[in-house]
């Protein structure tokens, strides 16, 4: 079984594949001063709700982080407890996606992952939404390329910046009101909020299916989609797990199947220069 690995600025997000299948997933926060030790503990807490642990059933790790504290606590986590190196997205990993922007250092892990997947399950050209700490828009062309994208304030990001910047407005539950009209100032911030980052969702969309063509799918996934998803008129699909399958598909192009694995992953099966698309190098951690 296969254990994937989705950290991000706020939240760490895994899963166990069997195969092609994901299994059971969890949901915890990122922190990024946890040790390695301490992780351990935590996703070990995991493992045991379906019994399986470090020394059964897992035969590989893969990783994508955008906080480099966490990736380096989790590769000593692997490599401790599950005694073998996990795969990393970062330089020299295989992922299959030509980066086409300016510096393609400056792509996150996370981002490449979602456009490997988002292509692989619908095809190109594609619009990958990520709602998360930040909104992302990833544009993927009908080659499977990279081409780039746009970055906003993520809808909890701004609930916090209102509530801050400001003397006297709350920060609130991140659901739709009744009405785009509030009614009280609790509602008119979530109007503000959750419909206001479905506008803008739609509007960038439509700005970039004007490049792209009209034909574009639109992918969205990330933890605070359901917030905004209902309230979007220009979503094709909702995919909860697309960072998930996106890093099983990269897991695959840099060591095979973990089915096929015999006790972890072979360290010499995922080094660069074995030929194939690479994740371009970026800025050190």
């Amino acid at each position: 079984m296969l254990l994937a690995i989705n950290v991000g600025n706020t939240n760490t997000v895994l899963g166990v594949f069997g195969g092609s299948e994901l299994k059971w997933s969890w949901r915890m926060s990122t922190q990024p001063e946890r040790t390695a030790d301490e992780l351990a503990v935590i996703f070990g807490g995991f493992l045991e709700q379906h019994d399986l642990s470090f020394s059964r059933q897992i035969t590989g790790v893969v990783i994508a982080s955008v906080v480099p504290t966490s990736t380096r606590a989790l590769r000593e986590m692997t490599e401790r407890y599950f005694s073998f190196p996990a795969v990393v997205v970062e330089p020299g990993t295989r992922t299959g996606i030509p980066i086409l922007t300016d510096n393609p250092r400056e792509v996150g892990a996370d981002r490449i992952v979602n456009a490997l997947a988002a292509y692989d399950r619908y095809g190109g050209p594609c619009i990958v939404i990520d709602f998360g700490t930040a909104t992302t828009f990833d544009a993927v062309s009908a080659k499977g390329e990279f081409l780039g994208g746009a970055i906003a304030p993520g809808v909890q990001v701004s609930n916090e910046a209102l509530s801050s910047a400001t003397a006297r407005l709350p920060q609130v539950e991140l659901q739709p009101p009744k009405s785009v009209v509030g009614k009280n100032t609790v509602e008119a911030i979530q109007s503000g909020l959750v419909f206001g980052a479905a506008a803008e969702t739609d509007g960038i969309v439509e700005r970039m299916r004007a490049d792209l063509g009209d034909s574009a799918t639109v992918v969205a996934t990330g933890g605070l989609a359901p917030v905004v998803v209902p309230s979007c008129r220009n979503v094709d699909h909702h995919d909860e797990w697309l960072t998930l399958e996106g890093l099983r598909l990269v897991f695959e192009r840099n060591v095979g199947p973990p089915g096929e694995l015999e006790g972890g992953v072979r360290a010499e099966a995922h080094q660069p220069g074995r030929g194939g698309e690479r994740t371009p190098r970026q800025p050190d951690e």
